[in-house]
């Protein structure tokens, strides 16, 4: 077997404990930048999560969540009785960090919205974790159908932390939910953002006005905003015959 890559701790100086970004996102990112510049070469086992965080002084889940990103998107790879590896050339982008309704506006076409469901709950293990609060503590969840000049393009879940339990029906039929934040001093700084794809099932496709099983682009993110809190956990499901994400890739 392969042994361990010890990562060189002068690739983190930059980390900032006091800083509104979560720590995890600074360390994703800065190893990040070293995989891709190759300063941690394809292929190296990584030291374990206790190993590395007990050089760095930070916590088992903070290395944890941060590894996570850099698996999610391809640079890392977990396999069993072996370890974490770098990658062998793997290469991945982030999208902008914009929100639907912004995005049509952009694009000349006007965007409208129906709540579907609007529910005050208690967070669940999924909302309390993407959250950063309590399990049990009080959420809002929503489903909303979003339509471009009439025509049916997405079905956006969110669920919201207490703060934001008394945005009303009217409030996000009228607005954008960004817009919604922003009106009340809220600043997105970060997100988190996953995409995928999947088929649609029968009651997106009731909404979406496409077959059951017919193909959906899919995206999650957690935003926070520019204290480190975050504001809002959403899965959204669109039409890929009307929307694609764009990325832009610059030759380094």
């Amino acid at each position: 077997m392969q042994p361990e890559y010890p990562l060189p701790v002068d690739l983190f100086d930059n980390l900032d404990k006091a800083s509104p970004i979560p720590l995890y996102y600074q360390l994703a990112t800065a190893l990040e930048q070293a995989i891709r510049d190759e300063r941690v070469p394809p292929g190296s086992r990584l030291e374990n999560e206790i190993s590395l965080g007990n050089r760095l002084g930070l916590s088992r889940p903070t290395i944890r969540r941060a590894l996570q990103e850099l698996v999610d998107k391809g640079l890392l790879v977990r396999r069993r009785g072996i370890g974490t590896q770098v990658v062998h050339g793997r290469v991945t982008r982030n999208v902008e960090l914009t929100s639907l309704y912004e995005d049509l506006g952009q694009s000349g076409q006007t965007p409208t919205t129906r709540v579907i469901a609007y529910e005050l709950r208690t967070a669940d293990e999924t909302a309390a974790t993407e959250l950063g609060v309590a399990v049990g503590a009080p959420v809002l969840h929503l489903t909303r159908l979003r339509c471009a000049d009439g025509v049916p393009l997405a079905v956006l879940e969110n669920t919201l932390p207490e703060d934001f339990t008394d945005i009303t029906r009217e409030d996000l039929e009228a607005r954008g939910l960004y817009q919604l934040m922003k009106a009340r001093g809220v600043s997105i700084r970060v997100a988190n953002q996953r995409i995928g794809a999947r088929a649609a099932s029968a009651v997106e496709g009731e909404l979406l006005e496409i077959r059951k099983g017919s193909p959906l682009l899919t995206m999650s993110r957690t935003a926070f905003d520019n204290s480190g809190r975050a504001v809002e956990y959403g899965q959204h499901v669109y039409r890929p015959d009307l929307y694609s994400f764009e990325l832009t890739l610059v030759d380094r």
